[in-house]
């Protein structure tokens, strides 16, 4: 191939100068509107696809296909801030309309049950955005002083350390190869549920025995898998999962200690980047924290950072200062959200409870609400607040031990 050829989604090779031509799906469309005729079903995501297959750039090996979920972030954000920049009206509205459509956005994507890059692409932009904005109006008004500004970027580098950490391999369970799948008959004297999606019961012979590593009455957590833990056989992957693992709908595998999905990562958050995933949140907050701060005493002077949030006189007086206060309140509403994730994460490791354990406990009224509903606790696996971040901190610390039945 060379730099502006590329196999296209039927396997045939294109190039990027016809990648207007032969379109069939959207001739038929314009055929049809051309002639007030109803689009047939499906016509739309046709044209899409082609659309998508086809926005591609010039490469040394060939064409490379770009996500197209990377391009409004990219484009939409920068814009919106410099218009909101303009006036404190045009600020108000895009500002408050902004996470709407981001919710709208992640509705449709979750309710389609697909994998998007356009929250991923969104965070990480708006961290570089932001922190270019700082480096450009904030620092050269010379009240940030030099230490401040090495403070702030060790904060983001360690964060995006975190991030790509927490982007790594969640703790999927093995494929089955070849085409042999494991079945119920393979697994005699252990008690395996047909369903994909239920909570992992224990017998009732199994009264002091550990729970998936957890003891019952005591912080002693032996490695060893617990006779009476029931398996999970998952129908989608073929294969027995162990106690507390999920399948993910999104991803098509199976995780250790499925936690939830998180769009933000587009990965999956599980036994073997639970941790790092906490830690990226921790390090977001105290550098978005930090940054609003300083940015608040060099647009403010003399106010409080709280005060200054609302109430910053001359804010828009000129258009670098409005600048810096737009990006101060999109940052301050990103870091709520945020906020208010690890909040109730932090809440369901202090009850180590997972959140797929918490949606399936309030699907089938087998939990109970705490704290104002900000965690529901199954009792399943608390242990008490130090054993339970004892567990959570050990996470990850050994390969996952197997048993015979596990092996495909």
């Amino acid at each position: 191939l060379c730099c502006c050829e590329y196999v296209d989604r039927r396997g045939q090779r294109n190039h990027l100068a016809a990648c207007c031509c032969d379109c069939e799906e959207l001739d038929d469309g314009c055929d049809r509107w051309l002639t007030c005729k109803s689009l047939p079903p499906g016509a739309l995501e046709r044209i899409t696809d082609t659309i998508a297959d086809r926005l591609r750039v010039p490469w040394f090996s060939g064409a490379v296909k770009i996500n197209v979920s990377l391009v409004p972030p990219l484009v939409l954000l920068p814009v919106f801030l410099h218009v909101a920049a303009l006036h404190f009206l045009l600020g108000l509205i895009i500002l408050t309309s902004l996470p709407v459509v981001v919710l709208w956005y992640y509705y449709l994507t979750h309710r389609r049950k697909e994998r998007t890059l356009f929250f991923l692409s969104l965070g990480l932009f708006s961290l570089g955005y932001m922190y270019y904005v700082f480096l450009r109006e904030v620092v050269p008004r010379g009240y940030v002083e030099y230490s401040e500004v090495v403070l702030l970027t060790c904060g983001l580098i360690l964060m995006l350390a975190a991030l790509s950490r927490a982007k790594k391999d969640p703790g999927y369970l093995p494929i089955p190869a070849g085409n042999e799948k494991p079945s119920h008959q393979d697994l005699p004297n252990k008690s395996v549920r047909g369903s994909s999606s239920g909570l992992h019961g224990i017998s009732g012979a199994a009264s002091s025995r550990a729970v998936n590593g957890e003891a019952k009455g005591h912080c002693r957590m032996p490695a060893e898998r617990p006779e009476g833990v029931k398996k999970d056989w998952c129908t989608k992957c073929q294969l027995v999962r162990p106690a507390r693992a999920g399948h993910c709908r999104l991803c098509g595998r199976c995780v250790r200690r499925l936690d939830h999905h998180c769009v933000w990562i587009n990965s999956c958050v599980g036994e073997q980047n639970h941790q790092a995933f906490i830690l990226a949140l921790s390090f977001f907050m105290f550098t978005s924290v930090y940054g609003i701060t300083l940015t608040l005493h060099t647009i403010c002077r003399g106010r409080t950072p709280f005060v200054a949030l609302f109430y910053c006189p001359g804010a828009y007086s000129d258009y670098s200062s409005a600048l810096s206060f737009t990006c101060v309140w999109y940052c301050a509403i990103v870091t709520a959200g945020m906020g208010y994730i690890l909040l109730i994460q932090l809440l369901n490791i202090s009850y180590n409870v997972t959140e797929r354990e918490a949606r399936l406990a309030l699907r089938d009224n087998t939990g109970r609400r705490l704290l104002g509903g900000l965690v529901i606790d199954t009792g399943q696996y608390n242990r008490g607040l130090l054993c339970n971040w004892g567990h959570f901190l050990s996470l990850g610390s050994s390969p996952p031990q197997r048993s015979a039945e596990d092996i495909v």
